[in-house]
Parts: structure tokens; sequence; C-alpha cells
């Protein structure tokens, strides 16, 4: 196992104990402890644990404003755009519940200066989604509405999804869900003719 592949798997079991303990629980040596190591060797990975989290929080919340960008800078129309961000935020939790875990449950748990920075990119996030929407209102594929309200109703109704993959019982087919919420989502927002 080289040096990259040996990080990674420190970073994983780190963040699977995070889940499982949460973030305040978690100590470095209960790191190491599942690693089979000496908490000494944890620092061959990482500085501390507020590193940990950092990086996830930061790695995943780039990934999904990468996906949002790509939305509204395409030339769907409003509603398709809608459609598609909560198609990315499903296959995102899909992939990466327990990354998405950490946005939702421990992002409080980040120290200045990078709290204010996390904050600033859920702002901006909200900022973007709120933005689809106007437009969507504008070009008349979505009905009036209140835009602060709908956004914040939206982004907290796909928020919870991490939750559905992390239970490995679990057999939710992303697909599926997908359908199930962009039908929900859609029949409060598409303008009616």
């Amino acid at each position: 196992m080289n040096l990259g592949s040996k990080k990674e798997a420190f970073l994983q079991t780190s963040l699977q104990l995070i889940h499982e303990k949460g973030f305040k629980a978690t100590t470095m040596r209960d790191i190491a402890e599942r690693m089979n190591f000496d908490v000494s060797n944890s620092y061959n990975y990482i500085r501390s644990k507020q590193d940990i989290l950092e990086l996830f929080l930061f790695r995943t919340s780039e990934e999904f404003h990468h996906a949002i960008d790509n939305i509204l800078d395409s030339n769907y129309a409003s509603d398709e755009k809608l459609k598609q961000v909560i198609s990315a935020h499903i296959q995102v939790a899909a992939k990466k519940p327990l990354e998405v875990a950490l946005m939702v449950n421990e992002w409080r748990n980040l120290k200045e200066p990078k709290y204010s920075s996390y904050v600033e990119l859920r702002v901006l996030y909200e900022k973007k989604m709120a933005k689809l929407l106007r437009e969507g209102v504008k070009s008349g594929k979505f009905k009036e509405m209140n835009i602060k309200i709908a956004t914040a109703l939206i982004l907290s109704s796909i928020r919870w999804l991490y939750d559905s993959y992390t239970d490995e019982n679990s057999a939710l087919n992303p697909v599926e869900l997908e359908r199930e919420i962009v039908g929900l989502v859609f029949n409060g927002v598409l303008l009616k003719h």
C-alpha cells in the first residue's frame, strides 16, 4: 500500500469514526486504534482532527458548487436545471454519504477562520439556488413564490438524503429517489398550464 492509499484509508477510517461517534467525541487515539497503529503515526497523515473536518467539508462543498455552477451555466430551461441540481445532490449523497453527513451535522465544529469561510460557501450555494428559482419565475416556468422560503424548502428537503445511504441495509435506488423527490418538488413549483 503506497502512502497515498494509506492516507486515504486513514481519512476514510476517520470519517467513519466521526460518523459513528460524532466529531467532538472522536479522538486521534480512537482513529489510531481503529487503524491498529500508534497515535503518533496519525500525524504522518494529518496535523489534527480539525484538519480532517476541514478537508472533507471543503472538498465536498467544492463538489456541490462545481455541479451547480455547471448546471447554472448550461442552456437548459430553469425547470431542467432544477431537476439537474436535485439529481446532483442525490448522486453525491449516494456516492459520499458520510461526507454529506459531515456537511449537515458537523460543520459547526469548524474553527475560525475556516468556520466563516464555510458559512460563506453555504450562503453562496443558497444564493445560487435562489437565482435559479428567480430565473424560473421570470421565464414563466415556475409560479410566483417567496424565493427565500422556496430555496430553504428545497435545500432542506434534499439535505437529509445522505441518511438513506449511511445505513448498510438501505435499498434505496438513487434513480427512484430522484424521481420521487423531483415529482414532489415540481408539483409545488411548476406553473400549471
